[in-house]
Parts: structure tokens; sequence; C-alpha cells
């Protein structure tokens, strides 16, 4: 990054400050704004809840009011069925309908009316007849016995508006006889709805199937009867179902009501429960209010704090003007060196990083610039570099070089040699530190190849000797330290010589390659270790292994090695390459005038004793031990 970059991004800084506070004011505004709508939606369901419950609770109420007419008609029509219509059965028939009246209070009428429409009930009161009424029509052309809800009709009787529930009522022969017929009133019903109190500027009507109001609280006198037929309830089809909510002005009032509908199931009624919404979002608004006036005074705090971070942001701009000079000429060097130069604040964050830093770690400058300067270090090697950061920054050191590994961007990672300063302020205090790192992988590399040339054979690419001395020294002590056993494989090319001298050099290489081969795929655990421990002889050691053990791992390479079938036509056993394997295994901690080299010693001699019995085979110490007290005759 250079000087113009620089100014440029510290001059767009109060500018994309003052953008952030203003993203921050209107988020919280919208988010406020999403709330206070959502709470509205909350409250008009609520609203459409309670009026669901009291509709279905006052259609419930309508048809247990008509079951209850229904079951006096049923009782009044087999009383004539049964007696007949004489004037004596009439009579008696009087006495007890007007009783009912007085007992029931929803109950309006009570009336029998003979086949020609006169009523029977009440002869000489009402002059007129019901022959042409629709519900007496309908009982005299039907034979069905159903209980028929009529018509919402003015009663004869008081001029109120009624609905009707009536039976036929047979003669003894089964022609039409006549007609009982009860009634409900419409004042019962607007009284009974005055004990619901849903709301102050709430309605409830109860309406007939084809839209006439039968019954409303409030202003029951001034809306009943009339049709509301043309209204959206009875002519929009998504409205023609058993219930639902929906809003709509009013037709009677011009408010606009949040309501719900409920169609009884048996009759031809239709309850409707609506309340006014700006009676119910009332409270709602007026919270409302009060929650955005602290929003708006907040977002007001907000913005104030945020024009005073913008002229510090601009104060600060002038004051990095002038360290940005002073820091021109570091950089001019920093930036002319192969080497990555990256300066490290006391809160161990990179200040400044040289463009050399893609080529060294492969990252650019501006991607590593604010963040952690150990980031990348290998956790096994931080420690060490942490502890060279913390002395220089509490100023126990001036000055230090580090070798340790880092991640890079392209490659796994690279060793990294860096050599670090202090820098301090004017009155002396440290401010921070210069690091120069440079990319010695190659270097590290030619060290860890040499390291592996001094333990490892190069034809093989087993152990070697030396590799192998040092490993026994250290399972023996471990194994005396743990008290556990100790195995060692000797292992020998049969007639090796003489495979050299038939196929030459070369094929012997390859022959003792394959053999290797074979003993590293039996060490099978961590500890284990193959070597070459000379010419064609080679040394397998087995930590917390027994005889037994060593035995099987043994047979498995020479029974491995044989089944290879490299041809030697020298060797007189078997026609192909073998190998004699010697074993011996101990415990340490229990031969305590043993060593590393009493081990070595066992599993020679058996070596030795198995090329003496006939080659390509295994003996393990303990079996010579044996053929030397038969020898000896004991």
């Amino acid at each position: 990054m250079n000087l113009v970059s620089h100014r440029a991004g510290w001059s767009r800084l109060p500018m994309r400050a003052a953008a952030f506070v203003v993203l921050t004011c209107v988020a919280i505004l919208g988010v406020s704004g999403w709330r206070e709508w959502a709470a509205r939606d909350a409250v008009l369901k609520g609203a459409e809840t309670e009026m669901a419950n009291v509709a279905r609770s006052l259609t419930q109420h309508a048809e247990d009011s008509l079951d209850l007419l229904d079951s006096g008609v049923v009782g009044v029509v087999s009383r004539l069925e049964m007696d007949g219509a004489d004037a004596v059965t009439i009579g008696k028939l009087r006495n007890l309908l007007e009783a009912r009246k007085k007992a029931i209070e929803r109950v309006h009428s009570l009336a029998i009316i003979d086949d020609q429409g006169n009523w029977l009930t009440s002869p000489g009161t009402i002059a007129s007849t019901l022959s042409d009424d629709a519900f007496f029509r309908h009982h005299q052309l039907s034979p069905k016995r159903e209980a028929y809800v009529g018509h919402p009709v003015k009663s004869l009787v008081d001029g109120e508006w009624v609905i009707t529930l009536s039976r036929r009522f047979n003669k003894p022969d089964g022609s039409f006889g006549g007609v009982v017929l009860a009634a409900i009133g419409s004042r019962y019903l607007s009284h009974f709805y005055e004990q619901f109190e849903i709301g102050r500027n709430s309605s409830v009507a109860l309406m007939y199937g084809d839209g006439l109001i039968i019954a409303r609280n409030p202003n029951n006198e001034k809306f009943v009867g009339r049709s509301v037929a043309d209204r959206p309830l009875f002519r929009d089809p998504s409205l023609q179902r058993p219930s639902g909510a929906y809003l709509f002005t009013s037709p009677l009032d011009g408010a606009e009501r949040v309501s719900f509908f409920k169609r009884s199931g048996r009759y031809p009624l239709v309850l409707l429960a609506t309340v006014d919404r700006d009676e119910l979002l009332a409270p709602w608004r007026a919270a409302a209010i009060s929650r955005m006036l602290y929003v708006l005074a907040l977002v007001l705090l907000i913005a104030i704090i945020g024009a005073v971070l913008v002229r510090q942001l601009q104060r600060g701009q002038r004051m990095a003007a002038a360290l940005v000079e002073k820091e021109a000429h570091f950089r001019l060097l920093a930036e002319g060196s192969s080497d990555m130069v990256t300066r490290i604040g006391l809160d161990e964050r990179l200040r400044y990083v040289s463009p050399s830093s893609n080529r060294v770690v492969g990252w650019r400058p501006n991607q590593l610039i604010g963040t952690d300067a150990l980031a990348g270090i290998h956790p096994e090697d931080r420690p060490h570099v942490q502890a060279t950061v913390d002395a220089m920054k509490r100023g126990d050191a001036e000055e230090a070089r580090i070798t340790y590994r880092n991640a890079h961007r392209q490659k796994t990672e690279v060793w990294l040699e860096s050599t670090m300063r202090v820098t301090r302020k004017d009155n002396g205090n440290v401010d921070g530190v210069v690091s120069i790192s440079r990319d010695i992988s190659e270097q590290k590399n030619l060290e860890t190849r040499l390291e592996t040339l001094a333990i490892e054979d190069s034809l093989t690419g087993l152990a070697n000797r030396r590799r192998f001395d040092e490993r026994l020294k250290e399972e023996w002590a471990r194994a005396y330290r743990d008290r556990t056993s100790l195995g060692l494989l000797m292992i020998d090319v049969d007639h090796f010589k003489a495979y050299n001298d038939e196929y030459g050099h070369p094929a012997g290489d390859a022959c003792l390659r394959v053999v290797a081969k074979i003993i590293a795929t039996e060490m099978q655990r961590a500890g284990d270790l193959a070597a070459r421990y000379g010419g064609e002889e080679f040394a397998m050691l087995l930590p917390n292994t027994d005889a037994a053990g060593g035995a099987r791992i043994g047979e498995r390479i020479r029974s491995a090695v044989h089944g290879a079938g490299l041809v030697h036509a020298s060797n007189p056993a078997a026609a192909c390459v073998t190998v004699s394997v010697g074993g011996a295994a101990c415990r340490p901690a229990f031969e305590r005038t043993a060593g590393t080299g009493s081990l070595v010693e066992a599993a020679d001699r058996a070596l030795y004793a198995a090329k003496d019995a006939g080659r390509n085979r295994l003996m393990m110490s303990g079996e010579v031990m044996n053929l030397m007290a038969k020898a000896s005759g004991e």
C-alpha cells in the first residue's frame, strides 16, 4: 500500500462511519416499525379469535332455543294426533301453552292452527287467517313431519319480529290437520346478546339464511327486519363456508369492523359478531406511539454520538497523516527488501507488512494487516515465539533471532528465520516490534535430508546400524522401567554371496530390497523397528513382545520371503531365496546382569543355530539352549 492509497482509505473512513450510523438508525426504525405492525396484527388476530368464540356460543344458543321450542311443539303435535282437535282438547292445550310461555322467557308465542289457517288457541282475538303464510303452505303441501323454521315475520299479536318453528299434525285418517307454531322474539335475542361485552362499539346480529336481520345488539329496533342480502357475506363465493373471519365496512352504521361469522349446520341461521376496528386498535395505537417516541429518542442519541465519532475520525485523520509522513522513509526501505518486513503492535497485531509477504508466505500485505502476528505459526513452535515477543514487549530484550514453521497460502508450511528488534516512542517506552523474516525452507530441507541419511539405509530404506543401536538402548531402558518384555529378531539371507556371484550385484541389491520390504510390512506398531544390520543381515526390534510373539513374527517373515519365489539356483534347500531367522526375548527388569549386548548375542546365536540346522528356518534362543544341553549329554 503506497502513501496515496493509504490517504484515500483514511479520507473515506468518516464517510463510511457516517453511512454506518445512518444505516443503524434506519435499521432500528425499520425493526421497530415492523414489530409494531406485528403487534397490530396480533391484536387483530386476538379479536378474531374472541369474535369466533362469541359467534360459536351464540349460534349454539340459537340452536338450543329452537330445539327447546321444538320439544314443546312435538308434545302438542302428539297430543293432538292422539286426542283429536275437539274443543275440550284445544282448551286443555291452550292452558298448557300459556303456562309454558310464562315459564320459558325465550318463548314469544305458542299457537295451534287448523287446516284452514284459523287460530285454534286464540279464537276471536285475531280475525286474520294464516292460510297464505309460507310455513302454513309448506306443511299443507308437504307430507313431511320435520320441524320447519320459517322466514322471520312480524307477530300478529304485538307486531314484534319473530322467528317461527312449526310442525304439521295429521287427522286420524292421515290427512292434513293443521300446524303447531312456536316463535322466539327478536327483543329476547337482542336482550340476551347484551350480556356479551366485547367492545363499546361492537355488535352481534342473528340473520336468516337469506340476509334478513332477526335480532341485533345494539339498536335492535332500528335494524331488525332489514336485509343485507347484497353484502359480500351472502354474495361472495369465498365467504360461503360454515364459518370464518373477515374485515368489512358495515352497511348499517358505516363502521369498519373486524368480524367472525358462523352458519348454523341445522337451521337457516347466520350469526355475525363484530367489533369496531378503530376502537379495537386504540390501546395498541397509544402504546405504539409511546414506544416509537422512545425509539426516536434512541435514534436521535445514536445520531448525536455518530456525529461526534465522525468528528473524532476527522481529527484522527489529520494526526495519522503526520504519522504516515514519518513512516514513509521506513516503508521505502522495507518495500525494496526481498525479505518480509513487518511491524507488530503491543496488541500483537500486524501494523505494517511489506510486499515481499506475497513471496514469503503467499499472502498480500492488505490481507495480513490487522491480523494476529502469530496466527500462522505452527502450534509446536508458537510458545517459543510467544515467549520471545513477550520478553521484547516488556523491554527485557532489545533484539532476537528465532527459527520456526509458518503456514503458507499455497504450500503446506515454510520455515522462517526472523530477526526482531523493539521500537520505542520518544519517551523511551516500547511501542512495538519490527521483524525481518526470510524463507529458509530449502536450508531446513537439506538439514532434514542429512539427518535422514544419518539414520537410514540408502539401499533398503530401513533404519541403519547406527539408528538400530540407538533405539536398542532406548527400548531396553523403557522395558526395564515398565517391567515389560523386549524381543529381537536377526534375519540373514541364505547363500547370499552365491546369489551375487551368480546373478550379479544389481540383482543382489534388488533381492535385498524385496526382503527389506517384507520385513517392513511386519512393523505394525509404532515402536517396532526394522534395520539393515549389515550386508545381507537384518534386525527387527520388537518392544513389549515375548518369545512366542517374536516367533510368530519371525515365522511370517521367513514364510513370506520363501513365498516371494525369487529364483536362487545356488540355494540347495529350496532353489529360491530364503532367510534364516534367530530370535530372542527377555525382560530387562528380571535380568539385572544382562544388557543390550546379551540380547543381541542370544538372537545371533539362535540365527547361527538356524543356519547350522539347514537354513530356511526359525530358531529362538530357548531352543538353542535345549539343543546345547542335548549335545552335552544332559
